[in-house]
């Protein structure tokens, strides 16, 4: 496998056996980490029997357009967000009619940043049919683009665990 790190593999692969042991299918909504989680998720074979389909939603109109996120919530709190997250987590569930779906917004830098939200905030959301949310923020910076949609994955792989785990508690 190029480009993914054997931390990301191995929790890539744990996620997928889990997933199918469990009969459970993901979506995932992505904007700063651009596909990453799908692609990784995908670098293994039989993969499609857990990802269902990957959104990515690098602009606002593509968060409202493919996975219902209101533009209300986007001009109150920004594209990065924790309600932002929320509603791509809850909206790529609702839209793909899977059982998770996990979200990732944020900023990778190096520029984009400001003192209110700077490069390497990241908010993540991850959310399942039975109603359960798990959320989780990230201060990745001041470190590499490729490091913080690297670690971006992570999180949402760590999200994906706790849901797809038997009683929704961390793995």
């Amino acid at each position: 496998m190029t480009g993914f790190s054997a931390e990301a593999q191995t929790q890539g692969e744990r996620l997928l056996d889990l997933c199918r042991k469990r009969k459970l299918t993901i979506a995932t909504a992505e904007s700063c980490t651009g596909g990453l989680l799908a692609a990784l998720l995908t670098e293994f074979a039989g993969s499609s029997d857990v990802l269902d389909r990957g959104y990515v939603t690098y602009s606002n109109a593509a968060k409202m357009q493919a996975i219902g996120v209101r533009e209300a919530t986007i001009e109150e709190f920004g594209a990065v967000s924790a309600e932002v997250a929320e509603q791509m987590a809850t909206g790529a569930l609702e839209k793909a009619k899977v059982d998770l779906a996990v979200s990732i917004t944020g900023i990778a830098g190096p520029g984009g940043g400001t003192p209110e939200k700077p490069v390497g905030l990241v908010y993540l959301c991850a959310a399942s049919r039975d109603g359960r949310v798990v959320a989780q923020t990230l201060s990745l910076g001041p470190r590499s683009r490729s490091e913080i949609r690297h670690d971006s994955v992570l999180a949402a792989l760590d999200l994906l665990l706790r849901l797809a785990s038997s009683d929704g508690s961390p793995h």
